[in-house]
């Protein structure tokens, strides 16, 4: 700290050698700086404010129903960005600055002049819908006409991004609407194809095929029964008629006795009860009919056969050849032979469908996959669809608010001014400042000398400086005559120092007298 302190004082002594030499150039420099500063051009300043009233009586009446952008944001951004290039050069046109534009150089001068002058700033801290637009000239009726055509600017340029911003989303939904229109028409053909194509295996599951096969299977083994019936009673036929009759045997007996009509009704009724009991059950009233008529058929089929025998067995033992016995024998061999084929083919239907359900059952869980994956896809499009026009509508209803009561009101509160004072420069500031800056430029000019023209003050500095021992110092004697002209030298330059002080306040003091 003790070394600090010896340096420091070393480097103003040796600044104070040289004083007069500052004290000149602060004088100059501070001369030269008022006559800048009074002959620097005065600046009007003319300036407006404007509230944009983002609340709507609307909003919360729609809201949920309409698209209500964030207003406050985009107004911030709004008055951020306005002072572009685009802007500027219409806003030069607007306020005719560009009469007296004689080039490409001057233009792009008054361009950046221009941007670098237009301010646009909240005129309340706590408020971010009241505006401030400035703007400072040389001319006052200029600077009004730049704000007049900044406020101008302004409002357009709120009411036609938004315009712009609503026209390009309305276009984007309305494109997008028409893709997925498309999509969803090209899903609803894959779907129709596909329920087309299969439409006898949708609708039913694995389970549901499960207990048609189990229902085939009674009939098949039903059907199977029967035909050995049937195969059993041909064979009896056959016997009967390779041997010879006895006197017991001239009566045929009741399997031979055919009755052609009942047969072939009994055996059609038998078959649509079939076809009922794969669709029906037991307790269906067409079932219960079927079977009524089946077993009325069948007794009026036993009493006939017993009026056939007993009319055999009271024919004459001469007339056997010609008996209709052994002929309705025959019939009834015949109808017994068509009646196992009948009962073949149905053995062999039942068979084939089995077959067929079996196979069709393996199929059916591939198929709801895949109907499965054509649902959701169709599902997803056509929610996508659905929000796309649901936003459209949304979209519609929020521009016909916007026109009828418009989102956001621009007021212009404060009409751009005519100024008839000067709001720049601020010469009461700048007098001190140069006063100031002349003082430091008086101390920077002595100790640059100072440093170029070194002295020692004591022996430790001269120690320090070449290295050598230093012996002794020799004093100078004070006499009378040199303390009286130090004094007269200090006076002095306390006096020209007192005097440009004085200078720089009596300026400053004119200037405000002035300026009133």
């Amino acid at each position: 700290m003790e070394e600090l302190v010896t340096q420091l004082v070393g480097y103003l002594r040796g600044m104070w050698r040289f004083r007069w030499w500052g004290l000149a150039l602060s004088w100059v420099v501070g001369i030269a700086g008022c006559v800048v500063v009074y002959l620097m051009p005065d600046k009007y300043e003319s300036s407006a404010r404007i509230f944009v009233d983002t609340q709507s009586v609307l909003r919360p009446l729609m809201s949920g129903l309409a698209v209500q952008p964030n207003i406050d944001q985009q107004v911030a951004i709004l008055s951020r960005t306005l002072i572009s290039r685009p802007n500027v050069e219409k806003l030069i046109t607007m306020a005719d600055l560009d009469l007296g534009v004689r080039s490409q150089k001057e233009r792009e001068a008054l361009i950046d002049s221009l941007s670098n002058g237009l301010q646009i700033r909240p005129a309340d801290r706590g408020s971010n819908n009241l505006f401030l637009l400035a703007y400072a000239d040389t001319q006052p009726a200029r600077a009004q006409r730049v704000v007049q055509s900044l406020v101008s600017l302004f409002v357009e340029s709120g009411l036609g991004s938004k315009r712009q911003d609503s026209d390009a989303a309305r276009r984007f939904i309305e494109e997008q609407i028409k893709s997925y229109e498309q999509k969803l028409t090209e899903a609803e053909n894959r779907l129709k194809e596909f329920r087309l194509k299969n439409m006898a295996l949708l609708g039913s599951s694995t389970g549901d095929f499960l207990g048609q096969i189990g229902k085939l299977q009674e009939q098949l083994e039903q059907a199977r029964l029967e035909l050995r019936e049937a195969e059993n009673s041909r064979d009896a036929m056959k016997q009967q008629l390779l041997g010879e009759p006895s006197t017991q045997e001239m009566a045929p007996p009741a399997a031979a006795m055919a009755t052609p009509e009942i047969d072939a009704r009994i055996d059609a009724l038998k078959r649509n009860l079939d076809d009922m009991m794969q669709r029906y059950t037991d307790q269906h009233p067409d079932v219960i009919g079927a079977r009524r008529v089946i077993t009325q058929l069948e007794q009026q089929k036993r009493e006939q056969i017993a009026q056939m025998q007993q009319a055999a067995v009271g024919a004459p033992m001469g007339v056997m050849g010609a008996n209709p016995g052994f002929q309705q024998l025959k019939l009834a061999l015949a109808e017994a032979d068509a009646r196992v084929a009948s009962m073949r083919a149905r053995v062999s239907e039942y068979e084939h469908r089995i077959q067929q359900l079996s196979g069709s059952a393996k199929m059916v869980p591939e198929l709801e996959a895949e109907m499965a994956q054509l649902n959701r896809d169709y599902a997803v499009n056509k929610s996508n669809y659905d929000q796309l026009v649901a936003r459209r509508e949304s979209a519609n209803i929020g521009v016909e608010m916007s026109a009828q009561s418009g989102i956001a009101e621009f007021r212009l509160i404060d009409p751009p001014t005519l100024p008839n004072k000067p709001s720049a420069p601020n010469r009461l500031l700048l007098l001190p400042l140069v006063g100031l800056a002349a003082l430091a430029a008086g101390a920077a000019l002595t100790f640059l000398i100072s440093q170029l023209r070194p002295a020692f003050s004591d022996g430790r500095g001269l120690r320090e400086a070449t290295g050598l021992p230093v012996l002794g110092i020799v004093s100078m004697l004070s006499t009378p005559e040199r303390i009286r002209a130090r004094r007269r030298g200090l006076l002095a330059f306390s006096g020209g120092l007192a005097s440009f002080v004085g200078a720089i306040v009596l300026a400053t003091v004119a200037l405000m007298v002035i300026q009133r």
